[in-house]
């Protein structure tokens, strides 16, 4: 395993906190649900995705620009992308990841201040440009990694290096986990008891929260990059469900369900869903890949395991 100097560097001006990042590079296998990937993450530290972080890959002219994937929160790169990542790879992409935020005094990556970790991953963009000889990346973010990756686009300057930014699941204006963030705004303390009790970066995904109208202000893209999201109108963590989608004119948003209506897969599942894996890569080359095959996906798939695996 390899770890780089990736904590947040001189990128525009930091908030107060700091988090560390680490760059995985001993390859796990590829795994086909969330929990069985979340499993190993927890027994093998610092696992990669089977092909991911080849600092030797050189673009190809089919896939000149390297993916990047950033991962959600109290997560890794392994437990989000061991289905995705190897799927990229497989399709001919030179595929990089990042763990980044893992704040002081806990064990999970994804839960430092989201402006630090959209340092970090810049720093990681600049590593891989260096390395590839790539002068653009794709961004592909994951729930929070979607935030973290749209905010080093639109407020750290990423605009210039990348070309097309995907959001799976995407917070893009945040949840109100089940009312609870609403109920708690109006509470006095109740936001800063949330954060040491969870996690300023789960704080900051709520709706209406200072970061994400900073990000939305005055509008949610910036020119020169090519957005599209991916949702589920059945998404267990984002509630409204729309809130996933950007409202800018040029962004693409696409709902799971208006592509493949009997597809239920939730915000859980997303990852490890065959058809919202091919519709991932789709997004990210919709010249080349169309969408994979439509099949049943029941209600709650994934969430009992993910369940499970997180308490017990």
């Amino acid at each position: 395993m390899c770890t780089l100097a990736l904590v947040a560097g001189p990128v525009g001006a930091q908030p107060a906190g700091s988090s560390t990042a680490f760059v995985p590079v001993t390859p796990g296998p590829i795994m086909h649900t969330h929990a069985e990937a979340a499993e190993y993450a927890d027994t093998h530290r610092g696992a990669a995705p089977t092909g991911t972080n080849d600092f030797t890959c050189r673009p190809s002219n089919e896939h000149p620009k390297p993916v990047i994937l950033a991962h959600g929160t109290d997560s890794n790169s392994y437990s989000d992308f061991a289905a995705l990542a190897p799927l990229l790879v497989e399709s001919g992409w030179c595929v990089f990841v990042l763990n980044y935020g893992l704040a002081a005094g806990d064990e999970e990556y994804g839960t430092g201040d989201i402006r630090v970790s959209a340092a970090q991953l810049g720093g990681f963009v600049d590593t891989v440009r260096a390395a590839t000889g790539a002068d653009e990346v794709d961004l592909l973010g994951y729930s929070q990694g979607a935030t973290v990756a749209r905010y080093y686009i639109n407020e750290l300057g990423g605009d210039d290096v990348v070309d097309r930014w995907v959001g799976v699941a995407s917070p893009s204006y945040g949840g109100t986990f089940y009312g609870l963030g609403a109920a708690a705004a109006l509470v006095p303390g109740a936001l800063e008891i949330a954060e040491e009790s969870f996690s300023v970066a789960l704080v900051q995904q709520l709706e209406g929260s200072e970061l994400l109208e900073q990000l939305n202000t005055p509008t949610d893209t910036v020119p020169g990059v090519r957005y599209t999201t991916i949702g589920t109108n059945v998404d267990e963590v984002i509630q409204p469900a729309g809130n996933v989608a950007l409202r800018s004119g040029d962004a693409v948003n696409y709902e799971i369900q208006d592509l493949c209506p009997q597809d239920l897969t939730g915000h859980f599942n997303m990852v490890y869903d065959p058809f919202a894996l091919s519709l991932m890569r789709h997004a990210l080359d919709p010249d080349r890949y169309g969408l994979g095959d439509c099949v049943p996906v029941a209600l709650g798939t994934g969430i009992p395991e993910m369940i499970i695996q997180s308490n017990f």
